[in-house]
């Protein structure tokens, strides 16, 4: 016969959950159980306990800004090292395609276009 339930007495669990997720009951009961818990409501205060917060972007949210030709020249040249372009006109398109996607204008003109027209040579861009 097991001993009597000590309801003073601190029991660690150890177990492995994931945040915010109601684990399986049958992984609990074991555990859970000779102590006259009930798994179920265990594991609900578990995920309570451990629910993270999580930060959803909307694509129908976007940065607004300008921002000048020089600025992404800057830019570039400060991310020139990591970048995987062979001269600093791909970084600055680089540049320029992060500037689209967070909805940033440059010169008061859409990133896209800025693009086309160092494709077409109406920017140059420097040498490094």
């Amino acid at each position: 016969m097991p001993p009597k339930f000590d309801p003073n007495a601190i029991t660690v669990v150890y177990l492995r959950a994931v945040g915010g997720e109601v684990g399986a009951t049958s992984a609990l009961a074991p555990k859970i159980g000779p102590l006259g818990l009930s798994p179920k409501k265990v594991g609900d205060d578990i995920a309570k306990g451990t629910r993270t917060g999580r930060v959803l972007r909307s694509p129908s949210i976007q940065h607004n800004g300008n921002i000048s030709m020089d600025d992404v020249i800057n830019i570039a040249r400060q991310m020139r090292e990591r970048s995987m372009a062979r001269d600093l006109v791909g970084t600055v398109k680089e540049i320029l395609g992060t500037a689209q996607s967070v909805g940033c204008t440059v010169d008061q003109e859409h990133p896209h276009d800025v693009i086309e027209k160092v494709n077409e040579g109406e920017i140059e861009i420097p040498d490094e």
